[in-house]
């Protein structure tokens, strides 16, 4: 297998790395503006199988041309990019998934689903941890009840050590954070799918010592297009962040502030972007390369079994890698990309055309994928 990952950033990086632990993979291409900029844990590997080439990925033509030859492309660029991104691999012949994150590309990216299907190809968006590992878990658990009631979905990305006022650090892009934070939630509600407010509807949850207590909260594109996929079917369908206690009391008055705004506003005769400004004041304050952090996961679904309520729930608590400098952020998000593009490869995933993972992805043969590399989600 030919492997091509678009995008050296974090997770781009960790796919990568992940990818070229399986024999099978005879090649991994990284292609990035700046493909020079690789993590320690990749720069003795280049060469042999792996190499990094570089790539404007506006210049489609060149997309296309590297696509060529691969047997899967997988996309850690902005999100942005993943409709490109997608027609260019239905032209160039290959396989595709990306990281996804916004509903309404992915809802784009369908409309290319008899494309797909004509060329035999797969196209799978959203294909990290959320949207991505949350939906495989809870379409597992939706199909083991005898009737689905209730999906609630808990993920978040946390500092092990946390550090005030935010108790916060940076472990993907703060752009895009501030967009989940400003952006409506898809829910299921008396199985309709409607819009909540981000920050809302605050409630604990409790994990496992040491994490312990943690606050979770509505934020957008979690789940991507399930809460219309189980329109009708589901009751009460719903994604929350989790982060430490105390989060959202700092937050919510900053957003309402309007200090993550993307409206221009006039300061001293020049327009400013308020979220620019404050992306500029605190990154240098929360993002901390030495940092350890923790991904913390929970997935329940409720309804009925045999007759009696019943519930399944899947858990995960994953921890920064100190041998690889590989965060548990890169690991639940890049190593879940990279498992998608195999199976796209291998033919465990056998439907062809545009699906989600809920709809694509055995559940099975993803969890014990993971499980080889120590990403363990447990079954309650």
């Amino acid at each position: 297998m030919k492997m091509l990952v678009l995008g050296a950033g974090l997770q781009g990086c960790a796919a990568a790395h992940n990818l070229l632990q399986n024999e099978a993979v005879e090649h991994v291409t990284l292609a990035d503006l700046h493909p020079n900029r690789l993590p320690p844990f990749l720069q003795p590997l280049v060469g042999g199988r792996f190499r990094a080439v570089p790539l404007d990925a506006s210049d489609f033509a060149a997309v296309v041309a590297l696509m060529r030859g691969h047997d899967a492309a997988l996309c850690a660029l902005p999100y942005y990019f993943n409709e490109p991104m997608t027609r260019a691999a239905l032209e160039g012949g290959c396989h595709f998934c990306d990281l996804g994150g916004n509903t309404e590309i992915v809802f784009q990216q369908k409309k290319l689903h008899d494309t797909a299907l004509a060329k035999g190809l797969s196209v799978i968006p959203d294909c990290g941890l959320a949207p991505g590992m949350v939906n495989i878990l809870a379409a597992e658990g939706i199909r083991r009840l005898d009737r689905a009631e209730t999906v609630k979905i808990y993920v978040g990305g946390l500092p092990q050590h946390p550090e005030p006022p935010l108790n916060y650090q940076i472990v993907y892009s703060l752009e895009g954070a501030l967009d989940y934070y400003t952006t409506p939630s898809w829910v299921l509600r008396g199985g309709k799918a409607v819009q909540v407010d981000a920050l809302s509807e605050l409630e604990p949850q409790e994990f496992p010592a040491p994490v312990g207590t943690l606050e979770a909260f509505h934020t957008g594109g979690g789940i991507s297009t399930m809460p219309f996929a189980f329109e009708g079917k589901i009751e009460t369908m719903e994604y929350k962040t989790l982060r430490y206690p105390g989060h959202v009391a700092i937050m919510h008055p900053i957003r309402e502030l309007g200090l993550i705004s993307n409206t221009p506003i006039p300061v001293k005769g020049q327009q400013v972007v308020p979220r620019d400004l404050f992306i500029a004041a605190v990154q240098p304050k929360l993002y901390k390369p030495a940092g350890k952090d923790l991904v913390a996961l929970r997935v329940v679904a409720s309804g009925q079994k045999g007759g009696r309520p019943a519930s399944v729930t899947f858990e995960l608590l994953d921890y920064y890698d100190p041998a690889l400098g590989i965060s548990a952020m890169m690991r639940t998000t890049g190593y879940s990309l990279a498992l998608t593009a195999l199976m796209q490869a291998d033919e465990t995933i056998v439907r062809k055309g545009v699906h989600t993972p809920d709809e694509a992805v055995p559940f099975r043969a993803y969890v014990d994928g993971l499980a080889r590399f120590g990403v363990g989600i447990r079954e309650m």
